[in-house]
């Protein structure tokens, strides 16, 4: 490992707090935004003083009306996914992300294209 690589705990810590430090919840700082087929969100990437940072809801499951699991009423903790999204720091390619469709994974690779072609809106499916 050389001294510019970051572990990935170290980087979504920089990441974390870089998005913390956006006023508004940095709805004035997005990039891009990635939505489902059916207008979900899916992602974000903010431009941070630190540079892109992706953020994404992540959850177990879905919460559609087929959704038979036996969770706590009332009990929809969303926990985010935040990371860098600087070339320096793609080695692994995996992202996760969730909508009400259910969990899903998209690839760094593809965000950071999106991201070199000045994209503001992505609709995945």
């Amino acid at each position: 490992m050389t001294t510019t690589e970051r572990t990935v705990d170290q980087r979504r810590t920089l990441a974390h707090d870089a998005w913390a430090t956006l006023p508004h919840g940095g709805h004035d700082r997005v990039l891009l935004q990635v939505q489902c087929g059916r207008s979900h969100h899916v992602a974000a990437v903010y431009d941070t003083p630190s540079g892109p940072v992706y953020a994404a809801p992540i959850r177990a499951r879905s919460h559609g009306s087929q959704d038979r699991v036996d969770d706590q009423h009332g009990d929809h903790t969303i926990r985010h996914w935040y990371d860098l999204m600087t070339v320096e720091d793609s080695a692994d390619d995996e992202l996760p992300a969730w909508c009400d469709c259910g969990p899903r994974t998209l690839s760094r690779r593809a965000v950071l294209a999106w991201l070199a072609a000045h994209e503001s809106r992505v609709v995945i499916d």
